[in-house]
């Protein structure tokens, strides 16, 4: 029984809908959204965090914690955007998404700020499911890329916490294009139960990681190393997490980080150096 709680679903792409096709349904009217103007000669961080399945609280859960820390990091308050499905609320409906998409798109200066989409649900090997209310649809790399794309920005991160989720990196890395995964195209990862805080990656990488590191690829290998050590303890095959593409974008942020006010840089004695 353990072991099947924490296993996502497999074969989730025989349940549900094509993400694009929901698009062509009649609207619900997404939430709106204000985001803080960019700073002019800044690199502005916006932040776009999702938790698509409705019936377990993990994903809001996780959604939320994601961009609390990223918020922290990067220097990206009231640069951000949440919307979560819950058992109650359709909140992160395939409207919603492009709508928090275009919100980004309408501050950010697309060659200086980076956006950071963070997606968390269980997956399947074609993508990621999203269950808000009675509708149970996919997201596919070609539909994030179409949410990329929204927001304008030329330098971009994806972090994918799903199973299977490495079809993501196999789809979306380029050079300005960072995909971070929690598991390699042909894997499962662990810990999607309703009622935890994070998922097992989820915590590795956002919850202890990326707390005390801002670079995005040293964290993920803090993190990787840490999510193999538990699914070994805990006898599950490692679920491989991939870090692909993004030379760009971990370059600007580096920029970024050295750019930063001295008393942003002093803001917290848990972040590390650029």
């Amino acid at each position: 029984m353990r072991r099947l709680l924490a296993f996502c679903l497999i074969g989730l792409s025989l349940a549900v809908s094509p993400f694009h096709e929901a698009q062509g349904q009649p609207a619900r009217r997404a939430e709106a959204a204000r985001l803080a103007p960019q700073r002019p000669g800044q690199t502005d961080v916006y932040i776009l965090s999702f938790g698509l399945w409705g019936p377990q609280s993990v994903f809001e859960s996780e959604a939320r914690g994601a961009a609390r820390i990223l918020e922290a990091q990067f220097d990206g308050k009231g640069r951000s955007i949440v919307r979560v499905n819950t058992k109650r609320r359709a909140g992160a409906t395939p409207e919603a998404l492009m709508a928090a998409a275009t919100a980004a798109g309408r501050v950010l200066d697309p060659a200086e700020d980076i956006v950071v989409v963070v997606l968390t649900s269980h997956g399947a090997p074609e993508g990621i499911g999203l269950v808000a209310g009675r509708d149970a649809l996919l997201v596919t790399p070609d539909d994030v890329r179409q949410l990329l794309d929204q927001t304008r920005a030329q330098h971009r991160v994806v972090i994918v916490s799903a199973c299977y989720s490495g079809i993501f990196a196999r789809e979306l890395a380029d050079p300005r294009t960072l995909v971070i995964t929690a598991a390699a195209a042909d894997k499962p990862s662990f810990g999607c139960r309703d009622g935890a805080t994070w998922t097992y990656f989820g915590d590795a990488f956002f919850n202890r990681a990326l707390r005390g590191e801002r670079r995005l690829d040293i964290a993920f290998e803090r993190a990787r190393g840490l999510v193999t050590q538990r699914e070994r303890r805990e006898g599950f095959d490692p679920s491989n997490p991939q870090i692909a593409g993004g030379e760009q974008v971990l370059g600007r942020l580096r920029e970024a980080c050295r750019a930063a006010p001295a008393q942003q840089a002093r803001r917290t004695a848990r972040s590390a150096a650029c």
